[in-house]
């Protein structure tokens, strides 16, 4: 077992303890009021307990809002260029531990080693994109319709950000969150997913080590009925990040509705790759099992979905089916394995329950099984699954599983494509391969997604450009790129007369 170093941690009561880890509030690791624990576990073997964290209360929120409130006058009135030069130092940081976060990131959660490395990288982007904030950050000044007067508008924060994140980029997503709001001015009360605390808690040691002042951020960790729930009705807490399900997307939405709170909700997905009779197969091929099998299918940009022409059906199973049953899957620390484990058993009840569903819908090519010989049996693994002759409307095309799961659906055509892409309640993320570029340019007007990608996958967003979907994806937020900054800034318009008279717009501007 891979001991913890962390300077928040307890001392181990034994030989192997696993230590325990702490709240961040107001600048000091603190016990919860609640005085329990709960553990976080490798999913890849469930006997490697990675650390006990503290089990919050709704107590512990009110500390850690006290503590952002009491941090946000300071805070925001920091010039936005030296909030920005904290910032550019936590991604100096996060660079420097990029190999120690990745690791520990897929001990906690399970991806492969190459993929968290990438989540960390994202983490990097964010920072220093945001950092670069902290210089534009633009408003606009436009022209008055009168002599001698000003007109502009400026961004400024909301007041207390609460981040709730889910465990699947348990490093990318925080900092997608984490650093638009505190670049803009707002201070933090973040709950990371209960599957991953330890992440959670190795980034807030960074930023404390960045030099973010004490009550700009603050940890509490626990479950979604204590911590999450306190965080939303918190009357002091402005605004709310999500990414998770749409069920506890909804469940937030409707509580943070009654109170107007402004909120960002990420949600879920059913995204589907679209692969025309000319495109190129191999690549195609490439760009499905990165989509489907990366990170598991826990992603929310995963391709779940490939609708084909029906007449190049065959050649892309054969070729899938090849390039799947080759795919290894194992502890995402070894660098020879493609595939890492479900988060935890409730998720390996899921994808089984929906293969179970696939077998009477579609027709099973390959997978279709819990993967538990040799050392799989201590962890949480799924054979990656492709059923095949499946419609549009069938469960398994409509419903998102959140595992190894693919379904294959065939079309006449490009117009019967398009219309199956966009038949599910959600979307965010889809793609199209074909060598015509008409088609590519009808795709990008005509998929329903917040995101469209062209002879590529449906994953691998970059930082600098919004991300988000249309639908039941969201409630019409973006996260990453510049438009981030609405979700945490409120606008103000500013009108400055220097005419030393009253003048009445659209009164006094009329000949």
């Amino acid at each position: 077992m891979t001991e913890i170093a962390t300077p928040n941690a307890s001392s181990p009561s034994g030989a192997g303890e696993p230590p325990t880890l702490r709240h961040f509030i107001a600048g000091a690791w603190v016990d919860s009021t609640s005085g329990a624990t709960f553990e976080s576990v490798n999913p890849a073997d469930t006997r490697d307990v990675v650390g006990r964290f503290q089990q919050g209360t709704a107590a512990d929120v009110a500390m850690a809002v006290r503590a952002a409130e009491s941090a946000g006058g300071m805070w925001r009135r920091t010039p936005a260029p030296k909030r920005g030069e904290i910032m550019y130092r936590f991604g100096a940081l996060m660079a420097e531990h990029k190999e120690r976060l990745a690791r520990a990131m897929t001990r906690e959660m399970g991806k492969v080693i190459a993929e968290a490395r990438g989540d960390v990288q994202e983490g990097i982007d964010i920072a220093f994109l945001m950092a670069g904030e902290g210089r534009r950050m633009a408003g606009e000044t436009v022209p008055s319709e009168l002599p001698d007067k000003w007109a502009m508008s400026i961004r400024q924060p909301i007041g207390i950000a609460g981040i709730i994140t889910p465990w699947n980029f348990p490093i990318a997503i925080p900092c997608w969150k984490i650093m638009p709001a505190l670049v803009t001015g707002n201070t933090v009360v973040f709950k990371p997913s209960s599957d991953t605390p330890w992440c959670a808690t190795l980034l807030v040691e960074l930023m404390a080590e960045a030099g973010f002042p004490a009550g700009t951020v603050n940890l509490v960790t626990g479950g979604g009925a204590e911590v999450g729930d306190a965080i939303v009705d918190n009357p002091d807490v402005g605004v709310v990040s999500f990414t998770g399900s749409s069920a506890t997307g909804r469940h937030i939405g409707a509580r943070a509705g009654r109170k107007l709170k402004r909120l960002s909700l990420e949600l879920g997905g059913k995204n589907a790759i679209a692969v025309m009779a000319d495109a190129d197969l191999d690549l195609a091929t490439d760009g499905i099992l990165w989509s489907a099998f990366g990170t598991t299918g826990q992603r929310c940009t995963a391709a779940s979905r490939v609708v084909v022409e029906r007449s190049v059906v065959e050649p892309l199973l054969d070729r899938l089916a090849r390039r799947t049953s080759a795919l290894r899957l194992g502890s995402g620390l070894d660098d020879r394995v493609d595939v890492g484990p479900l988060i935890n058993e409730a998720a390996v009840k899921k994808v089984a329950s929906y293969v179970g569903i696939g077998r009477a819908e579609g027709e099973l090519v390959i997978g279709g099984d819990v993967a538990a010989e040799g050392e799989l049996a201590h962890g949480h693994f799924f054979s990656p699954t492709i059923f095949s002759a499946v419609k549009p409307m069938d469960r398994i095309a409509q419903e998102e599983i959140f595992g190894p799961v693919l379904s294959v659906i065939p079309v006449e055509d490009y117009a019967a494509a398009a219309i199956a892409v966009n038949q599910t309640r959600y979307g965010l993320s889809s793609s199209i391969f074909t060598s015509n570029a008409n088609t590519a340019f009808r795709a990008m007007r005509d998929f329903e997604t917040g995101i469209v990608y062209v002879n590529a996958g449906t994953t691998g967003a970059e930082t600098h450009l919004p991300f988000g979907g249309w639908k039941e994806t969201g409630n019409g937020h973006r996260e990453a790129g510049h438009a981030a900054l609405d979700t945490f800034t409120e606008w103000k318009a500013i009108y400055v007369d220097f005419s030393g008279r009253l003048q009445r717009a659209q009164i006094d501007n009329q000949e």
